[in-house]
C-alpha cells in the first residue's frame, strides 16, 4: 500500500515537472503579451466592422494602440484623441466627439447646427476669401451650406438660375462660393450667362445688324467682370487724328457698343401756325 502511494507520488511530481516546463511557453507568455485584437473582436464586434468600412487612417493601428488596457485593471481606457492627434489648430479643439461622433469611423463627420470656428481651423483658404471678399455668404454660418463633410451644395438650391436652361455646374463657370461677386470667365462663356442682368445690352445686341452682333459678350468683356475694353484694341485707329481729337469718344458717332449707329432723330420742330389757322384755333377764356 505504502508502495502504490510512493509511486502516485512520484506521477504528481513527474506532472507537475511537466506542467513548469511547459505552460510558460504558451499560458504564462501570452498573458505577460497582453490581449491582441482579434481577441478584442471577440466580444467587441461592431468596432472593428467600423474600422474595417470606414476607419481611415484607423486602419493602421490596433485596437491596443489607442485602449491600453482593459477593465477591471486599467480604470479607464478609452483614449483622448489628442493622445494621437497633435501639432494643428484643428486637433486642440474640444469636444470632438461633437463631430467625430463615432471614432471607430473618423471621417464620417456629422455636424453641429451653426459651426464656423471649427471648420476655420483646417479651410484658412476658404476664410480669407470670405473676409476679403465681402458678400452675403460672409455673414452664413460654414453649416448653412456645407450640412455634411466635404460636400458642396448646390448653388441652384438658393439662388435662381440666369437662365432657364443653366445647371449648376454652370455657376462655377463665373463664380466661386467663397467670393461670389469676383466674377472671372472664360472668352467662350454663353452671354445669356450675363443676359440675366445685363438685358438691355443683350436685347440691343441681339437686334443690331452689325457684325457685333456674331460676337458673345465676353469676346468683348475679356477675364473679368465689368472690363470695359477700348474699341482701339479691336478695331484700331480708323480715322485721322484730327476727327479723333474733335471726337475723342468713339460713342459721339457710333452710339453704343451694343447698338451701333442706330440714333434716333430727334423731333423736329412745329412750324408756327398760319393766320388763318391761328383765327380758327380757340380763344383761350380769360
Amino acid at each position: 500500500m505504502k508502495r502504490i502511494k510512493g509511486i502516485n507520488f512520484l506521477l504528481f511530481l513527474l506532472m507537475s515537472l511537466v506542467v513548469l516546463t511547459f505552460y510558460p511557453a504558451s499560458g504564462w507568455a501570452a498573458a505577460e503579451q497582453g490581449l491582441s485584437s482579434g481577441d478584442c473582436a471577440k466580444c467587441h464586434v461592431g468596432p472593428p466592422a467600423d474600422i474595417a468600412a470606414k476607419g481611415a487612417s484607423h486602419q493602421k493601428i490596433t485596437c491596443q494602440d489607442c485602449h491600453a488596457g482593459h477593465r477591471p485593471a486599467s480604470k479607464n481606457n478609452i483614449p483622448q484623441c489628442n493622445q494621437c492627434h497633435q501639432g494643428k489648430s484643428h486637433y486642440e479643439l474640444k469636444g470632438c466627439l461633437t463631430c467625430h461622433r463615432n471614432p471607430h469611423t473618423p471621417l464620417v463627420v456629422n455636424f453641429a447646427a451653426n459651426l464656423i470656428d471649427p471648420c476655420l481651423t483646417c479651410h484658412t483658404a476658404q476664410n480669407k476669401q470670405l473676409k476679403e471678399n465681402k458678400s452675403k455668404h460672409s455673414a452664413l454660418y460654414c453649416t448653412t451650406c456645407h450640412n455634411v463633410h466635404r460636400k458642396a451644395p448646390e448653388c441652384l438650391k438658393c439662388h435662381k438660375p440666369h437662365a432657364a436652361d443653366m445647371v449648376a455646374t454652370d455657376c462655377s463657370k463665373c463664380h466661386k462660393a467663397h467670393m461670389p461677386k469676383v466674377v472671372t470667365y472664360k472668352v467662350d462663356i454663353a452671354s445669356k450667362s450675363c443676359a440675366a442682368c445685363h438685358k438691355k445690352a443683350f436685347d440691343l445686341l441681339n437686334a443690331t445688324t452689325t457684325k457685333h452682333k456674331t460676337l458673345n459678350c465676353a469676346s468683348c468683356h475679356q477675364d473679368k467682370h465689368k472690363m470695359i475694353p477700348k474699341c482701339q484694341l479691336c478695331h484700331g485707329d480708323k480715322h485721322p487724328e484730327s476727327i479723333m481729337a474733335k471726337f475723342p469718344k468713339c460713342g459721339e458717332c457710333h452710339n453704343i457698343a451694343h447698338d451701333l449707329n442706330n440714333w434716333k432723330s430727334a423731333a423736329a420742330p412745329k412750324a408756327p401756325a398760319s393766320k388763318a389757322e391761328a383765327s380758327k384755333a380757340p380763344k383761350k377764356k380769360h
